[in-house]
């Protein structure tokens, strides 16, 4: 009989547990934040006058607005929910990807952010085309783009099903279709201006919620440091049967629990992590809006400064949910449920008004991320394949460029949903996202770094690195056990980074010195590097 009642004690408090969807005060939120950002596009669609306006806001963004819009950018609904999740089930291993998304950021800092800024004008194919023969490296450039864009939005569109169909009511159809159409409406007659402002707003609204969800877990604790990390230590529920300590390493990525590879999968993920962030489009995209290379490295300053701030943030709302709420409040049809635990210890902690809150945060997160992803996927096709590929940098119309950029909006944003509602709700969304980052990580980043550092690097290093890089990461991704069952599974990692990276790196090195050395490259490599760290003939090449 005791047995039976604990059952349904617990079977009870699951049910208790859970957010009541559509509640008025949520639905009001999120509608009030809809409303609020529509009005933001209608007063950037009417700024949108030429290509440097619609695909770079004008270079009118100053250094603390792009630094947020940056954030924002970067902090997806993966950040917010999933690492709290992870860090609630899997402790001391799930905190890894707060500390590798932060540590990214030093790569983005000291390699990427002012050569990017000085040596382009859109896209990141500008800054390989400066020296190199431009075609074939913007077809490939634009190629990686695209799938590091679709492969990522797709991931956030079924998040954005799951969530909002667990937080407002609406099915998981309805919920991708709308966050769709509002990301192209946003894209298409926004523009980056509404895009960034999108960003910002987003961001804002993220760290106010971060820092009150974090009071509330330390008012839970006496406001003291000491008795949160006792409870931590303390806390008997890790996603395990047994009750282990979250602050130990090893529950998610320990020999005992992923085999032999565990460890090696681990730094196989924060490999990705690290070096992707440095090769993700849109987060390179962003510097392209601000009007020199100086904003864009106080920029880069503030972003990692509110990154930084809101991983830390996960400690609390992460370690909190463990020590505060019961296992089966946790719990989503008998499983854990990683993308649940903010949202519920919110409501735990602060009621239906702030659970509305978080719920609006988490929508304003997936808009935000979806709307930059599609942003410069758009940018890329219309800029680096269709004017500078087909039409060989000669734009055939004025607004050609622009008009071809909205149409491609709409077709990877259809792709995009489609995809995510074909998929469903089951599909697993760390799979996408570590595809994402490892294929940045594996073929941007290698050909950026050469092409800035190293003098010998030729067309055909880079097109030999995109290439190998991009199709290792999807090939190896697809053989590991998050790939399809009839291919086997012969790849024991969940994520090819520590494989890949260094073939996108070999290969681009071997591409280059088994082919004759390109004299012309090899000549405006110093004019590059020139530009690349001072910024002369930034200005000019830009106007132009």
């Amino acid at each position: 009989m005791s047995i039976t009642l604990s059952m349904l004690a617990e079977a009870a408090a699951q049910v208790a547990a859970q957010p009541k969807a559509g509640s008025p005060i949520a639905l009001t939120m999120f509608f009030g934040f809809v409303g609020l950002t529509l009005l933001i596009t209608f007063w950037a669609a009417k700024k949108n006058t030429g290509a440097s306006a619609y695909f770079a806001a004008g270079r009118s963004i100053t250094g603390w607005q792009n630094g947020l819009a940056v954030a924002g950018d970067y902090m997806s609904a993966a950040s917010f929910l999933g690492i709290s999740g992870a860090i609630c089930l899997n402790g001391y291993d799930g905190f890894m990807y707060s500390v590798g998304f932060l540590v990214a950021y030093i790569t983005v800092l000291l390699v990427v952010a002012e050569p990017l800024r000085n040596a382009g004008k859109y896209t990141m194919a500008d800054l390989l085309a400066y020296r190199l023969k431009p075609r074939p490296v913007r077809a490939m450039a634009s190629l990686s783009t695209l799938t590091v864009s679709t492969f990522y939005m797709i991931a956030q569109m079924v998040g954005a099903g799951v969530i909002i169909e667990k937080l407002i009511g609406a099915s998981f159809h309805v919920a991708v279709i709308g966050v769709g159409v509002l990301m192209l409406v946003y894209v298409v007659f926004g523009g980056m201006l509404a895009t960034t402002w999108v960003q910002i707003i987003k961001a804002i609204l993220l760290m106010i919620g971060a820092f009150m969800l974090s009071f509330l877990v330390l008012k839970h604790h006496g406001y003291s440091i000491v008795n949160f990390f006792d409870s931590i230590s303390a806390a008997t529920y890790a996603g395990t049967e047994a009750a282990k300590n979250l602050l130990e390493p090893g529950l998610q990525y320990g020999k005992a629990v992923k085999g032999p590879w565990g460890p090696t999968d681990f730094l196989s993920l924060s490999l990705a992590l690290v070096l992707g962030t440095a090769g993700l489009p849109h987060i390179l995209v962003r510097f392209y809006t601000v009007p020199d290379a100086k904003t864009a490295r106080s920029s880069v300053v503030w972003a990692m400064a509110i990154i930084g701030i809101f991983y830390i943030l996960t400690t609390f709302f992460g370690f909190g949910a463990a020590t505060i709420l019961q296992k089966a409040q946790i719990l989503s049809d008998g499983k854990p449920n990683p993308n649940m635990v903010a949202p519920v210890l919110a409501q735990f902690l602060g009621g239906e008004l702030f659970f509305a809150f978080i719920s609006a945060v988490a929508f304003a997160t997936i808009l935000a991320v979806v709307a930059g992803l599609t942003m410069s996927a758009s940018a890329s096709f219309a800029h680096d394949f269709y004017s500078n590929v087909i039409h060989h940098g000669k734009e055939n119309r004025p607004g050609q460029e622009v008009k071809v950029a909205r149409i491609t909006a709409f077709v990877v944003g259809a792709v995009s949903i489609s995809i995510a509602i074909y998929l469903g709700p089951s599909v697993n969304a760390a799979f996408l996202v570590g595809l994402a980052f490892a294929v940045a990580a594996s073929a941007n980043l290698p050909v950026i770094v050469l092409s800035v550092f190293w003098k010998r690097f030729n067309t055909t290093g880079a097109t030999a690195g995109l290439s190998v890089g991009l199709a290792s990461a999807i090939i190896l991704i697809l053989l590991s056990k998050n790939g399809p069952a009839f291919l086997g599974h012969p790849f024991p990692l969940e994520n090819p980074g520590i494989v890949s990276i260094p073939l996108g790196f070999l290969a681009a090195y071997l591409g280059t010195i088994l082919t004759k050395r390109d004299p012309e490259a090899e000549a405006k490599f110093a004019e590059l590097t020139v530009r690349a760290h001072t910024g002369l003939g930034a200005e000019k090449a830009v106007a132009h």
